[in-house]
């Protein structure tokens, strides 16, 4: 299936189809619900969104699985290392980087601006040091450059119908709902981290506070307040999914089912700690296999009915 992607995206040269490979085999391995939903889309479009995701998740992986001993300084150094490389082989159009050589093909070949890549950088950089957000407008900052931008990455590869400036808030809004679902999901895991990702204001408006929550934690459940708080950021989460919502039928036929599969997934794990009756605490939420796969059958027959009525979207000019 790689070799197919990779003919389909004109992707010849043997260093380039390696790189690709990895982060192919990279989404596999770490994106279940995110790799499930690119065997939607086109042969020809897999390759840069797997690239795209690949190079996210390095960057995650340098800032949340550090090895031991290392320290905030020397993990910024790391960070400033790998972002000068970036750049500056972004600028040269290429990188002897496995990793760095497909994401910098991607970018180049769909014309991703340079500003997307350092936003994400600045984002990554907050988490070395920001350990909790006072309000929404503060986390909607570290949001913007760790989700909204990946929204705005792979909307030229998806496609669109109307204009692309005209579904790029959609987009952007989409990456951020995906992006409070985790933080949801993973207060637990986050917390274990040092780190709080829900607005610290609002957590106050029902009595929650960083201690509370990790008294929670350490007894293994959730208390009363503590609902209450995360049904309160459950129902944010969903008036952004709701924002974002449009912004489906703005895309090309053929990425619709990919990008509403994705969104019906994510939008499950709230379902989950809904039924949890929001303890976040309980147990990590997670979609079924089973679940998937039938959310996944009624996308493939979405999908076939799309590709027979529609030409695929128009690949980008191969980079020389």
């Amino acid at each position: 299936m790689t070799r197919r992607e990779l003919d389909a995206a004109g992707i010849d040269a043997p260093g380039l189809r390696n790189a690709y490979s990895w982060c192919r085999e990279l989404n596999a391995r770490h994106g279940r619900t995110y790799f499930l939903a690119t065997r939607l889309l086109t042969p020809a479009q897999r390759p840069a969104i797997h690239a795209l995701y690949g190079f996210a998740r390095w960057l995650d992986d340098i800032v949340d699985e550090p090895a031991p001993g290392t320290t905030p300084e020397t993990l910024d150094v790391q960070l400033s290392e790998v972002e000068d490389r970036f750049f500056a082989d972004l600028g040269a159009g290429q990188s002897d980087d496995p990793l760095l050589t497909a994401v910098i093909d991607a970018a180049t070949r769909y014309s991703l601006p340079s500003a997307y890549f350092k936003a994400f950088f600045a984002s990554m950089r907050m988490d070395l040091t920001v350990t909790g957000y006072a309000t929404r407008a503060e986390l909607d900052t570290y949001v913007h450059g760790s989700a909204e931008v990946i929204g705005l990455q792979v909307l030229p590869v998806l496609g669109t119908v109307s204009s692309r400036e005209e579904a790029a808030p959609r987009a952007a809004a989409l990456g951020k709902a995906f992006q409070l679902t985790n933080f949801l999901r993973d207060v637990a895991e986050d917390l274990a981290r040092g780190r709080v990702y829900l607005p610290a204001d609002e957590l106050a408006g029902h009595g929650v506070d960083r201690e509370r929550l990790t008294w929670c934690r350490r007894n293994g459940g959730a208390d009363t307040a503590v609902r209450a708080a995360i049904r309160h950021q459950i129902a944010e989460t969903r008036r952004i999914y709701a924002e974002a919502r449009p912004g489906i039928a703005m895309l090309h036929p053929i990425s619709r089912p990919c990008v509403s599969t994705a969104a019906t997934l994510y939008g499950r794990i709230l379902d989950r700690i809904e039924d949890a009756d929001h303890d976040v605490f309980a147990g990590r939420a997670t979609v079924s296999r089973g679940l998937r796969l039938a959310v996944a059958v009624g996308a493939v027959a979405r999908t076939q009915w799309a590709r027979q009525r529609h030409a695929a979207p128009a690949p980008p000019v191969a980079v020389s």
